[in-house]
């Protein structure tokens, strides 16, 4: 009898795959061994080489429910002579590479184990099992095995270490196995005093019934809840957290709830149900049964942020209590969600009246997903990649040449991750929030530093933006100059442009490409703010052809913050608009900024700060509470028109294409004289906006067109392309990456392979 040699690479480490292995082996009478190590499991077997093969193909074609292939292998060795098969203990090589498992939501078992009085884990709010439950979040090195993992200082009881041994137990190697004899146990912190070994839920439930604020401890990070048909409640955790418009996230019992309240396609349903249970923008009814204070949950726009129970905790909270919850980061505005006990006691208790805490300790902080489906065509939009995904990035269609090249990618400011590629995979982090704030600096190097101790790559190359200033740019230029590899800078836009490109497999095209990128920011190769940018993509070559024209950019952030400084940069040339733009400054302000504007030599090509003009001008939102607000607010308004009207977009021609900008502020200027409903208007410099992609794509001859940047979140503007281009040209978007900054590192990658 032959040996053979199996070496599997991928999401194999804590989804049960060892235990499904063996399994398999005892059904085909084999006998060898399987185990872990820091590159993924390695398998040998006694079998004839038919036999090798069909044992292989069974594992691909029947792999467990968590695990993800990237690569396999099978030779034959020397032969050995194997008396049973065995699991064999863990090892842990020089190299690391294996993917690490993302945290995932509980599994269809454990949710009917939990809900099953007759089980010993009824209504144990920290059931898991190898196909669900808490991964990366808990991680301290690889390989995954417990003693690698915060549950470490949990002993588990005898019947949880039985099943724990047992390969014929869906708890083989389960790492973070416990039940309530050996529990990971739940705290209540209030007016200061700690409450250990707190099991009485039915006071949460009393909590909020009487409009209390509970901060609870998650997977990843703490989530600020309360009852989301209380509108004093909301109005209370608006003011307490310094929020007073963004829109709030809302935790639903279950499914039939959601459909109560909201329309569902079979997209939205099958991202609410996936393992990594984001947040989906969904488009409410007329009548609620649930009866949610909408009103104060999502303010002046048309889709609420909903999720489905993903912990057994809020799933048997929210069972007992029937009712939607407002559940959103419980951290500090701009930073990343906060993670620790004592920091959650030191800053959540200004807002919440209540800490549920557990003694689990969270290694790496993860914010909520979240993704959207446009209305009309369904594409999907993902707007924010954390929690379930993070921090691997697998794409089969992916055409980089890796070479086993290890480069760091920094990323951006606003949308902050990191990414690198380590033995010819790629590592992209969650969600790591404002990097303008010092917390989420520090969360930042925490999250690379743990990220790259455990994966230990050796990188190589680092690429960064372009931008001077940004956080992401100095650690990637401190890093380099540490360890004496080499730096390269990307433009930000071009960084847009190669990630669309990357992820559709366009990277080698012999076709030119259209790249359409618009965003709010980002430092032209001229030293100006570009964000409304065509490019031409042919052979990895990048040439900025066309621009939506030119416009004055004055006081930096404040212009960002304040969408009637866009309109004022944008409009104050023209004679009309003086009655419009005067109302919204000071006597003062308007005066200083008339000089500013004789004065200024920086200028913009921003989409962003367009639409935020438009958005002042039509609608007089003139400040941000939080990011894109303006944007958000302009397309809900012009979606709200064209779901009952039809209106026609602004003609175009050479002219209006040699400043865009002009030629639009203009016409809009001009039916606001003529009182054209401004919903209308909201429409029509939508639908001009695409029937200008159109004029550049046939001016310069592109049939396949790439698209990028923040702007690229309106899934309004996104359903009106798809409608134009009606299946005639090419079109492509981002896939599992969001066209916002998060997604420039897989461009930035790019730069660095290609």
């Amino acid at each position: 009898m032959e040996t053979y040699h199996i070496h599997i690479k991928g999401i194999v480490q804590g989804v049960g795959f060892r235990p499904f292995v063996y399994q398999m082996a005892m059904q085909k009478h084999l006998k060898g061994w399987v185990n872990n190590t820091t590159d993924g499991v390695h398998i040998e077997i006694n079998a004839d080489e038919n036999e090798a093969q069909l044992f292989l193909k069974e594992i691909l074609d029947h792999l467990p429910p968590l695990a993800v292939i990237t690569d396999y292998s099978i030779k034959k060795v020397d032969n050995q002579h194997f008396k049973s098969f065995e699991i064999i203990k863990s090892e842990s090589n020089a190299t690391t590479n294996v993917l690490v498992t993302p945290d995932v939501a509980m599994c269809p078992d454990c949710r009917r184990e939990l809900y099953n009085p007759r089980d010993r884990r009824y209504q144990y709010p920290f059931i898991t099992c190898t196909n669900c439950g808490p991964r990366y979040s808990i991680i301290t090195a690889l390989p995954y095995d417990r003693p690698f993992t915060t549950m470490h200082k949990f002993e588990m009881c005898p019947v949880c270490q039985t099943e724990y041994n047992n390969p014929l137990e869906r708890r083989h190697f389960s790492q973070t196995n416990s039940c309530p004899d050996c529990p990971v146990e739940l705290q209540w912190y209030e007016n200061g005093e700690l409450t250990e070994h707190f099991t009485d839920l039915d006071k949460v439930i009393q909590y909020w019934n009487a409009g209390k604020i509970i901060a609870i401890k998650g997977i990843g990070g703490y989530l600020l809840t309360c009852d989301a048909t209380n509108s004093e409640a909301i109005k209370t955790l608006r003011k307490r957290k310094q929020r007073p418009t963004k829109p709030f996230a809302v935790m639903y019992p279950d499914m039939a709830s959601i459909e109560k309240d909201a329309f569902l396609n079979t997209d939205e349903k099958k991202e609410l149900e996936s393992r990594h249970a984001p947040i989906v923008l969904l488009r409410l009814k007329k009548q609620l049964t649930s009866k949610i204070a909408f009103k104060d949950i999502i303010k002046d726009l048309g889709r609420i942020g909903v999720m489905l129970p993903y912990t057994p905790l809020y799933d048997l909270l929210l069972q007992k209590f029937g009712k939607p919850i407002i559940a959103t980061s419980g951290n500090i505005t701009g930073s990343t969600i906060i993670y620790d006990d004592q920091t959650a006691i030191n800053y959540l208790t200004q807002i919440a009246d209540v800490l549920l805490m557990n003694n689990r300790d969270i290694v790496i902080p993860q914010d909520d997903g979240l993704v959207q489906f446009t209305a009309k065509h369904l594409q999907k939009i993902v707007l924010r990649r954390s929690r379930g995904k993070a921090p691997i990035y697998i794409n089969a269609k992916l055409s980089l040449s890796f070479q086993n090249k290890s480069i760091l990618a920094t990323g951006s400011m606003l949308k902050s991750v990191f990414a690198f590629t380590h033995q010819n995979n790629i590592f992209i982090s969650q969600f790591l929030g404002n990097t303008e704030s010092y917390e989420a600096q520090n969360n930042y190097e925490k999250t690379f530093h743990h990220l790259t101790d455990i994966l230990t790559p050796e990188i190589e190359n680092v690429v960064t933006d372009k931008h001077p200033d940004y956080f992401a740019t100095a650690f990637g230029k401190k890093y380099a100059q540490k360890n004496n590899i080499k730096h390269v800078e990307i433009q930000h836009h071009k960084a847009h442009l190669l990630s669309v490109l990357a992820e559709n497999n366009l990277l080698d095209n012999n076709k030119k490409v259209l790249g359409v990128v618009w965003d709010g920011t980002g430092l032209g190769d001229d030293g100006n703010i570009w964000g409304g940018e065509f490019f031409n993509y042919l052979n990895h070559k990048i040439e900025r052809l066309h621009h939506i024209g030119e416009f004055d950019f004055i006081l930096a952030d404040k212009m960002v913050k304040e969408p009637r400084i866009s309109a004022l940069a944008i409009g104050h040339k023209f004679e009309k608009a003086q009655k419009y733009l005067q109302p919204k400054f000071t006597k003062v302000e308007w005066q200083v900024y008339q000089r500013l504007l004789l004065q200024i030599q920086l200028k913009s090509t921003s989409m962003g700060r367009l639409f935020d003009a438009v958005a002042s001008l039509l609608f007089n939102y003139d400040k941000h509470t939080y990011e894109a607000e303006a944007s958000m607010k302009l397309e809900w308004q012009a979606n709200r028109f064209l779901a009952k009207h039809q209106t026609s977009a602004y003609q175009l021609n050479d002219k209006a294409l040699d400043n865009f900008s002009k030629y639009i502020f203009g016409q809009i200027l001009t039916d606001l004289t003529k009182n054209i409903d401004n919903q209308e208007i909201a429409a029509k410099f939508h639908l001009t906006l695409v029937d200008y992609i159109w004029h550049i794509a046939e001016k310069y001859g592109f049939e396949h067109l790439a698209f990028s940047g923040g702007v690229f979140q309106n899934a309004l503007l996104v359903d009106l392309l798809i409608e134009k281009n009606n299946n005639r040209k090419k079109l492509y978007f981002q896939k599992e990456l969001s066209p916002n900054d998060e997604g420039i590192v897989l461009g930035q990658l790019a730069y660095g392979l290609i």
